[in-house]
């Protein structure tokens, strides 16, 4: 039985396909992606979506689908599926879907009558070309296959709709055709396998609905540009692959760059392999083209904070970076990625202009986490390599730090780190409403904090290790004071941690940045107030999803992600649950528990493997709601929330041999 295999039965009822989505990526920036009946229900959803760099900033959507439609005795059965304005659904193929199995390649089998047609569909990686084989395996008569292109050459954060501006031309190539609707966009190349007829019959669709972004408030509705259509006979046994790409392919390698990128695959049998293929996808390898003295930066390697909107954010990279990395043996691009975010901090630090594509860098606690990722790279690679290779970056960003270098992370003399974060968000809880942070977080913060000890003493235990005895010394001291303040700061006489402290302001919600305290290698907590965070996190945090937010008994306690953007912004982190968070309460657990835990860990993670088939097909959802059902919300796909299951998978597994 196939992991991901879904039944006609789940395939042809639309309440349950259409919340399903599938995600294809070419490590590059580029990506596909739909519901599981190829009906469209975001903006953002596109079968060719790529950058645009000479454009902006933004992905835009060249081809919305591609309908194929299968002819016999002049009769006609579309495949295709849109939702029109008024709840109307056209042209109804999914009602011909036997069955989709998505373990290897993504592929939908069709049955129309006696015809047998399978499609399958895969992303080229590093190239924006997005490959389709349809092969016919049964058919009692001549059959014939047509491929109806929609069209929309805009910006994923827009729409398009009928106007004289968009170019009719297009230009015969090889087994296809060429256009390009609009000046500045790259020419768009879709081509077949097989001689085929194009027949120009230009036409708007209109009133195509998207009922993703009715949800979120947004505008819903466009018109897509179909230039007309190819058609080609197709035998019993013949497979036809469809090339959609910015550049021109010789026709006659399809088949073998087919075959060559699926053996590229690493099958999703299961759910660590399926983790795995979703970490990939969010590798970003930037191939900028530049003068001679950029030579070197046009081959950077980043991870992308998700999809379909994130870029690569440093907080998100650092914090993602060993779980996509290094918890499942590629520290090769663990180093690439670090090589690329290295250059970034340094620039960020000496005050220089950004020469990388990583955003919110300037945020205070970035360079915390890129410690606590070093941290990660020298527990996989051993003290020597790890020393070796950032040994010095860790030192530097702590001395940064002592001297005042940030301009948003100041040191007192308790040894506690400040940040300003009244008018501006500055923690991951960061999202705002009338401009302002919907949670203030402000002050002494906790995970920040908690953070810098743990920084303090890596650093500490580095420079032992190195025979730097005075450096090892002083470092020594400033985590002592730390740590006193810390546990006069931030634990209260109930037991769990303060969120923040600004002066006089105290937060006394139970939120989750506490556990971080808990979880992280060296903790200024005892034994017994580690159990006391965790304890309460437990009790009033932890789902089936991750930790909650906020706990449903603090007050503004919002767990329902849903609405236009100010509803969904004063509920973002206000008792939404995310995964990620998970992952840090799960090694929590571990460090405290150690072996007698693993089973509770076990269970825990039946809640995120529920996802493979639920939501975006083989990897987990930004956030949860955090009452039941803890419905997936946000963007598809999320790179720390699978990053940290993954991590929590290998740290599974070094617990299990512990005696």
């Amino acid at each position: 039985m196939s992991y991901l295999r879904l039944e006609k039965a789940v395939m042809t009822n639309l309440q349950e396909s259409l919340r399903r989505e599938l995600l294809r990526t070419n490590r590059s920036g580029a990506y596909s992606s739909s519901t599981l009946v190829d009906c469209n229900t975001r903006k953002y959803h596109g079968l060719l979506v790529v950058p645009v760099p000479e454009l902006d900033d933004e992905n835009h959507v060249l081809l919305s689908s591609l309908d194929c439609t299968v002819i016999q005795h002049g009769a006609e059965f579309n495949l295709g599926l849109h939702k029109y304005q008024g709840n109307n659904f056209s042209p109804n193929g999914h009602k011909y879907i036997r069955e989709f199995d998505a373990s290897l390649v993504p592929t939908t089998t069709y049955r129309v009558g006696g015809v047998v047609l399978k499609k399958e569909v895969i992303f080229q990686h590093y190239e924006d070309r997005i490959l389709i084989r349809y092969t016919l395996v049964e058919a009692h008569s001549a059959t014939t296959l047509r491929f109806r292109p929609f069209l929309a050459f805009r910006s994923v954060r827009q729409f398009t709709h009928e106007n004289s501006t968009a170019s009719r031309e297009y230009t015969p190539v090889d087994n296809g055709i060429k256009t390009c609707m609009y000046a500045g966009y790259p020419d768009l190349f879709m081509q077949f396998s097989k001689k085929n007829e194009f027949i120009f019959q230009p036409d708007w669709y209109r009133g195509v609905e998207y009922p993703k972004e009715q949800e979120r408030g947004y505008a819903s509705n466009e018109d897509l540009y179909v230039p007309g259509y190819f058609e080609m006979p197709i035998k019993k046994g013949e497979s036809i692959i469809f090339s959609g790409s910015t550049s021109q392919i010789k026709t006659s390698t399809l088949k073998k760059l087919f075959d060559e990128e699926v053996a590229d695959r690493v099958p999703r049998d299961n759910f660590y392999h399926c983790l795995v293929t979703a970490a990939h996808q969010f590798h970003f390898r930037d191939r900028r083209s530049g003068t001679m003295e950029k030579i070197d930066k046009k081959d950077e390697r980043y991870l992308l904070a998700g999809y379909p909107w994130f870029k690569a954010r440093a907080r998100d990279t650092f914090i993602a970076l060993p779980g996509l990395t290094l918890a499942i043996g590629e520290r090769d691009y663990f180093e690439l990625v670090m090589r690329t975010a290295e250059r970034g901090l340094r620039e960020f630090m000496e005050e220089k202009p950004l020469s990388v594509k990583i955003y919110e860098i300037e945020q205070p606690d970035v360079p915390l986490w890129a410690i606590w990722a070093i941290q990660q790279y020298v527990k996989d690679a051993g003290k020597d390599e790890g020393y070796q290779r950032y040994g010095k970056l860790a030192s530097d960003i702590v001395d940064y730090i002592i001297k005042g270098g940030h301009p948003n992370l100041r040191l007192d003399e308790n040894g506690l780190l400040y940040s300003n974060g009244r008018d501006r968000a500055v923690t991951w809880m960061n999202s705002t409403a009338n401009g302002r942070p919907v949670v203030p977080r402000s002050g002494y913060i906790v995970e920040f904090n908690a953070l810098w000890y743990n920084a303090l003493k890596f650093c500490a235990s580095m420079a032992a290790e190195k025979g730097d005895a005075q450096r090892a010394e002083d470092l020594e001291k400033r985590a002592e004071l730390a740590k006193q303040s810390f546990v006069d700061t931030f634990v209260n006489e109930y037991g769990y941690l303060l969120d923040y402290v600004d002066g006089n302001m105290m937060d006394w919600s139970v939120r989750p940045n506490m556990i971080f305290a808990v979880a992280l290698d060296y903790s200024p907590l005892n034994q017994q107030q580690m159990k006391n965070v965790v304890d309460i996190c437990t009790r009033e945090l932890l789902t089936p999803k991750g930790l909650r937010s906020l706990s449903p008994k603090s007050g503004g306690y919002n767990p329902i992600y849903v609405g236009p953007q100010t509803q969904r912004d004063y509920a973002y982190h206000q008792g939404t649950a995310w995964p990620w968070l998970g992952g840090f309460y799960m090694e929590a657990c571990l460090k405290l528990y150690k072996r007698s835990r693993l089973s509770f860990i076990e269970r825990q993670l039946v809640g995120y493997e529920d996802e493979m088939d639920y939501h975006a097909i083989g990897t987990i959802s930004e956030l949860f709601d955090g009452n039941p059902p803890f419905h997936g919300r946000g963007a598809m796909s999320f790179a720390m929330n699978v990053a940290e299951i993954l991590r929590t998978l290998k740290l599974m597994d070094k617990y299990s041999y512990q005696k």
